[in-house]
C-alpha cells in the first residue's frame, strides 16, 4: 500500500512538474492582447486608482488626470505586447507625481525576464541635468573608444535632451521633483532597460560624442549581447542584486549564495577615521531584516568611547523602508522630541475592487482598529498624528552630523532627514532629495494585478504630510550645500559630495587643534 501511494505520489509530482516546464516553456513574451482585453484591464486601473490613491490629484487637478486616463484609453484601438501597454500605464502613473505609485510587469514575464539573453544597450551612463549625459562604464571590455566621462551628445540621431525628456515620462517621482528621475536614469543598466522598452536596440548604435580635445565625434558602437553561458538577473527596470532599484521599489533580496553578513555590510556599515575623530555611516536602507537597532546601538556606542566628533551619515542610495528604522536613528541626532508627520490618514478601508488588491481583507481589518473618520471624510491614524518622539538619552549623538543625500534618497529617508534638517549641528551636502520634504503617499502598499495582462502595479494607501506649508511646492529636501556631479568627477571617479564634507572636516579638525594650543599656551 505504501509503495503503491509512494509511486502515485511521485507520478502526481512529475506531473505538476511536467505541467510547470510546459508552462515556462509555452509562454510567449511577444504575446499580444486583443484590445478588448487591454480596455477592460485599463478600465479597471483607472477605476481602482480613482477609488483608493488617497493623493491622486495632490500635484495633478482631477480635470488634467481624467484627460490622462481619457488619452491614454483612446490608444486602445490595436493589439498591444505586455511591455507597449506597461509603457502606457506608467506614462499615466507619472502624471500622478507619486514616486510610490509604479508599474510592474506580470510574474510570468518576469520570470521570464529572469533568465532572457536580451540585447544590452552598450553602457551605462550618468544624467544629471536635462541635456546632460556621460559615460560610467561600457559592457563591452574591448571597446575602448568611449572612456569613462565621455560626454554624449545624441543616440541613434535623438537629441541627448529629447531622450532624456522621454524617458521622464515613463518614471515617477514625488511631486515636482526631477533629480530623482535623474537618479533612477544613471541607476546601473536602467537609461539601457528604458532605451529597450521605448526605442528598441539594434545591433549597432551611433553614438555622437565629444573627443579628450573637446571635439565632437560619431561612432557606431555594438550592442552588447550576453554569452550563452552567462544567466542575466535582470527584471527590466525593477529591481535586481545588480544594480540599485528605483526609489520608492521593494529592496531586492539578496542573492541566496551571498553570505547574510556580507549583505548586511554591503547594506550598512560603519568607518572611523581616529586622526581626523570622524566616522562614516553609509546606510543603504532602513528596511526590515538588515538588523538596524543593532547596528545603530554598536555603532554609537563605539563613537562615544572614541570621542568621535564628525559623523557622515550617507544616505545618498537610501531609498527608505521601515519608518520604526529611520525613527530610531533620528532620536540617536536629534536634539528635541519630534513628529513623524503632522496628518497621516487613508481615504478608504474597504473597496469595490478588493479581489483584485493584495491583502485587501486584512488591510480592512487593520485600519478598522488603528484608523478614525474625521470630519474631512478621510481615516485618519491619529496614533502618529500625535505622539511625540524623545531623543535617545543613553549614547545620543552631540557632535557635528554630516547627511549626504541624492535623487535615491527617499520615503523613510526623508523622515529621517527632515526631522533634523535646520539643528545647529547637521548640515545636508549633496542634491535635493528624491523623496518629498512635505510629505509622501506610502505607508502600506499592495500590489494590483489586471486580471488580463497581469501586470502589476503598486497602490499606496495613506497619505503622510510632514509639513503642509511645502505641499505647494512639491520639492525634496534641499541640501544646506548643494553638491552636484559633471563629466570631470565622472572621468576621474571622484565623489565630489564626500570630497566637500572631506575638507570641511579636516579644516574644522585643524582650527580646533590650533585654538586648543593656543590655550595650551596661554
Amino acid at each position: 500500500m505504501l509503495n503503491r501511494m509512494a509511486v502515485l505520489l511521485l507520478g502526481i509530482t512529475a506531473l505538476l512538474f511536467a505541467s510547470c516546464s510546459s508552462s515556462r516553456k509555452t509562454f510567449d513574451p511577444d504575446r499580444k492582447f486583443a484590445p478588448d482585453k487591454l480596455q477592460k484591464d485599463f478600465t479597471l486601473f483607472r477605476n481602482i486608482l480613482e477609488e483608493n490613491h488617497p493623493s491622486l490629484y495632490w500635484f495633478t487637478p482631477k480635470d488634467s488626470m481624467d484627460l490622462y486616463f481619457d488619452n491614454g484609453f483612446r490608444l486602445l484601438t490595436d493589439s498591444m505586447t505586455e511591455p507597449a501597454f506597461r509603457n502606457l500605464l506608467s506614462t499615466i502613473t507619472s502624471k500622478i507625481r507619486c514616486g510610490h505609485t509604479s508599474m510592474r510587469y506580470s510574474k510570468r514575464y518576469t520570470d521570464w525576464l529572469d533568465t532572457a539573453r536580451l540585447r544590452m544597450f552598450p553602457f551605462t551612463v550618468k544624467v544629471w541635468g536635462p541635456d546632460s549625459l556621460a559615460v560610467t562604464a561600457t559592457l563591452n571590455r574591448k571597446d575602448s573608444l568611449l572612456k569613462r566621462g565621455t560626454v554624449v551628445t545624441a543616440i541613434d540621431g535623438r537629441d541627448i535632451a529629447q531622450i532624456i525628456d522621454t524617458f521622464t515620462n515613463y518614471l515617477q517621482s514625488d511631486g515636482n521633483i526631477i533629480t530623482g528621475k535623474y537618479q533612477m536614469m544613471s541607476n546601473r543598466n536602467s537609461f539601457g532597460n528604458l532605451y529597450r522598452v521605448v526605442y528598441g536596440i539594434p545591433e549597432k548604435v551611433r553614438i555622437d560624442y565629444i573627443d579628450s580635445n573637446g571635439l565632437p565625434q560619431s561612432a557606431m558602437i555594438a550592442a552588447f549581447d550576453p554569452p550563452p553561458t552567462v544567466k542575466r538577473k535582470e527584471k527590466a527596470e525593477a529591481d535586481t542584486s545588480k544594480r540599485l532599484p528605483a526609489p520608492g521599489t521593494p529592496t531586492p533580496k539578496p542573492p541566496k549564495d551571498v553570505p547574510k553578513a556580507v549583505s548586511l555590510n554591503a547594506n550598512r556599515n560603519l568607518q572611523i577615521d581616529t586622526t581626523l575623530k570622524s566616522a562614516y555611516m553609509t546606510l543603504n536602507t532602513f528596511s526590515m531584516g538588515s538588523r538596524l537597532r543593532g547596528f545603530f546601538r554598536r555603532s554609537f556606542r563605539e563613537m562615544k568611547k572614541r570621542e568621535i566628533k564628525y559623523l557622515v551619515v550617507d544616505v545618498r542610495n537610501n531609498g527608505g523602508g521601515d519608518a520604526g528604522n529611520s525613527t530610531l536613528l533620528t532620536k540617536y541626532i536629534s536634539k528635541k522630541k519630534f513628529k513623524l508627520a503632522d496628518s497621516l490618514y487613508t481615504n478608504k478601508r474597504s473597496s469595490h475592487y478588493g479581489k483584485h488588491i493584495e491583502l485587501q481583507p486584512l488591510y480592512w481589518l487593520w485600519t478598522l482598529f488603528v484608523t478614525h473618520k474625521e470630519e474631512d471624510g478621510n481615516f485618519h491614524f491619529g496614533f502618529f498624528e500625535r505622539h511625540y518622539y524623545k531623543p535617545k538619552r543613553r549614547l545620543h549623538y552631540d557632535g557635528q552630523v554630516y547627511i549626504l543625500t541624492g535623487g535615491n534618497s527617499f520615503s523613510a529617508t526623508t523622515l529621517f532627514a527632515k526631522a533634523i534638517q535646520g539643528q545647529s549641528n547637521v548640515t545636508i551636502v549633496g542634491e535635493e532629495t528624491g523623496g518629498g520634504a512635505y510629505g509622501n503617499t506610502a505607508w502600506m502598499i499592495p500590489d494590483v494585478t489586471l486580471p488580463n495582462t497581469h501586470i502589476r502595479f503598486r497602490l499606496p494607501r495613506f497619505r503622510l504630510v510632514m509639513d503642509s506649508t511645502l505641499a505647494k511646492q512639491g520639492r525634496g529636501i534641499m541640501p544646506d550645500i548643494e553638491v552636484g556631479y559633471n563629466s570631470y568627477f565622472i572621468k576621474r571617479g571622484v565623489d565630489p559630495k564626500l570630497g566637500v564634507v572631506y575638507r570641511i572636516i579636516r579644516d574644522r579638525a585643524r582650527m580646533e587643534k590650533e585654538m586648543d594650543g593656543m590655550k595650551g599656551g596661554k
